[in-house]
């Protein structure tokens, strides 16, 4: 039996609808519109290239070019700060899926008022305009960071802990406003708390870089990688694929009872840094047997982290119907292997 997501792919057959993507340089929204692309879907891609890089957008115009499938594509260098810009984006669009954002930790602690001006008046500019112009469903990015201190395991959506950086406090406000938009409009919505996604096309340059990405570009240019404390630290790494998943089935959900809700968006399975750094380093020597490989360096835990995460998923699985396709084991192979192709 096919899973739920060929049966999305199936109704995008036989219906073509206008679909906003912000943040559509970046890497979750570039895959984003991969998938829509590739799925017949109208797309109107938008970027302001302050994180998001100029070569995911030469990638999806190649790629739209050689689909020939009927599917439409257009980008513009706008930016979600712009309340005009907003209003006029957000025109004649079915559905939005707003990854737009300033996305780092770290980055946040450093400059607070970049992170809220993006993340929060963006998203107040943004979610205005499409209320105004009827969008059927706002589907938006939030983050496990929410959670802040809370050390209960797995996270539940009900769970709430103290932020612990301004990066979080600014997702943690998006889905306030998203709720009020709900209850003093009736404008219908879901966030999405992603927790350390993973995938083709992500940044491995600069100190803001996620790990993943970062630890292969370092093993293969045979570089000095870093474990931010002991390895002990843990996450539940989760493939894009299945945040591309999880935003399709929420942008076109017909269940009421789905919509104006936050749903952790994850693979269910708890990973140290050290495992993971072993099975990067494992697939890796797979791929490339003579490569040399150097230990890891220690340093300090990184401010505004948390030490452990874990994510329920059970309430995306029962009302999304949601559900991991690709294991954080499948996920790192596929990568690896892909990166490895290019070195």
């Amino acid at each position: 039996m096919s899973n739920r997501l060929e049966i999305v792919k199936q109704r995008l057959s036989n219906e073509t609808n206008s679909w906003l993507v912000t943040g559509a340089a970046g890497f979750i929204g570039s895959h984003l519109v991969q998938f829509l692309l590739e799925n017949k879907q109208k797309v109107i891609a938008i970027d302001n290239f302050s994180t998001g890089l100029k070569s995911n957008i030469d990638f999806l115009e190649q790629h739209h070019n050689h689909l020939d499938n009927g599917s439409q594509f257009t980008f513009s260098e706008l930016d979600i700060r712009n309340s005009e810009d907003c209003h006029t984006m957000t025109q004649n669009i079915d559905y939005i899926l707003h990854q737009a954002a300033i996305g780092s930790v770290p980055r946040s602690i450093e400059d607070p008022f970049t992170t809220h001006d993006s993340n929060v008046n963006g998203f107040l500019n943004i979610i205005y305009a499409a209320k105004e112009n009827k969008v059927k469903n706002f589907v938006y990015a939030s983050s496990s960071s929410v959670y802040g201190d809370s050390e209960v395991l797995p996270k539940k959506e009900s769970h709430h802990g103290q932020p612990l950086s301004p990066y979080a406090v600014t997702k943690s406000v998006n889905e306030t406003y998203a709720m009020a938009f709900f209850k003093a409009y009736g404008f219908n919505s879901i966030g999405l708390r992603y927790f350390n996604v993973f995938g083709l096309r992500q940044d491995p340059e600069g100190q803001y870089a996620a790990v993943i990405p970062k630890w292969i570009n370092s093993i293969l240019a045979q570089e000095d990688l870093y474990i931010n404390g002991d390895g002990s630290t843990t996450r539940d790494f989760c493939y894009v694929d299945n945040a591309v998943q999880a935003n399709i089935l929420a942008a076109i959900t017909d269940k009421e009872e789905a919509l104006n809700r936050v749903y952790n968006i994850a693979a269910d399975h708890q990973i140290t840094l050290l495992e993971l750094y072993n099975t990067i380093k494992t697939n890796i020597s797979t791929q490339m047997p003579t490569l040399e490989l150097k230990k890891p360096i220690y340093r300090d835990f990184r401010p505004g982290d948390i030490m452990h995460s874990r994510a329920d998923i059970k309430m995306a699985e029962e009302l999304l119907g949601y559900e991991v396709t690709m294991s954080v084991s499948e996920g790192l192979e596929d990568l690896v292997r892909m990166e490895c192709s290019k070195a």
